[in-house]
């Protein structure tokens, strides 16, 4: 029989990864970061901790007032949709106008923060301007370390943790690799749309879910 420690740090690491790999509007652009390899460290490092603190705040209970007090998503809801759609549109828009990783001319025309504090403020209005961030990672992963008892409870969180270092990390980093098939113009027309795709699809439906 596994120690409640390891049980507890591998169902920690497991639900971690199954709420933060699914595709939105954090990794998304991350991915795009990663490829164009613009600031990567900076912005897996506000993800990370975002992420985190997040996490925390989840094991320690604060997933009761988060439920205790909607209008915290809400307001998260509209200033998120109103930021995807801006970024959405830039990305279309570099779309049209696709750049290479082999002309740096076209580096800071591409829909991507274009200095170190723009990437920073970018990163952070992407991960918590989200309500789904604080259901999934608070509420929800909260309310499952609610059931692991003592010092086991440390051991889930750092699971969760891991997951989340592991995965920003080898997004950010690894998009690198993908280089070579950036270098064509074509690449970035689909990796833009999809991007652009992405974060109007999540605005739309965080604004249906505010209407609704």
């Amino acid at each position: 029989m596994l120690p409640a420690s390891l049980t507890a740090f591998t169902s920690g690491l497991g639900m971690g990864a199954s709420l933060i790999i699914a595709i939105g509007a954090q990794n998304a652009f991350v991915l795009r970061q990663g490829v164009k390899r613009s600031h990567v460290a900076a912005v897996v490092a506000v993800c990370v901790l975002c992420d985190w603190l997040l996490i925390a705040f989840g094991s320690l209970g604060f997933g009761s007032l988060v439920r205790a007090f909607p209008f915290v998503t809400s307001i998260a809801a509209w200033g998120g949709a109103l930021f995807l759609l801006i970024y959405g549109g830039m990305a279309f828009r570099s779309a049209v106008h696709p750049g290479t990783l082999t002309a740096e001319e076209n580096v800071a025309q591409a829909a991507v923060p274009s200095g170190a504090k723009a990437a920073v403020i970018a990163t952070l209005a992407v991960s918590l301007l989200n309500p789904h961030v604080y259901l999934d990672t608070v509420v929800l992963l909260g309310s499952v370390a609610a059931q692991i008892p003592g010092a086991a409870r440390a051991w889930f969180t750092a699971g969760a943790w891991l997951a989340s270092l592991a995965w920003f990390s080898t997004l950010g980093f690894g998009a690198r690799l993908l280089a070579p098939v950036f270098a064509r113009p074509v690449a970035w027309r689909v990796l833009d749309a999809f991007v652009g795709g992405v974060m109007w699809w999540i605005a739309i439906g965080l604004i249906v879910g505010q209407l609704g």
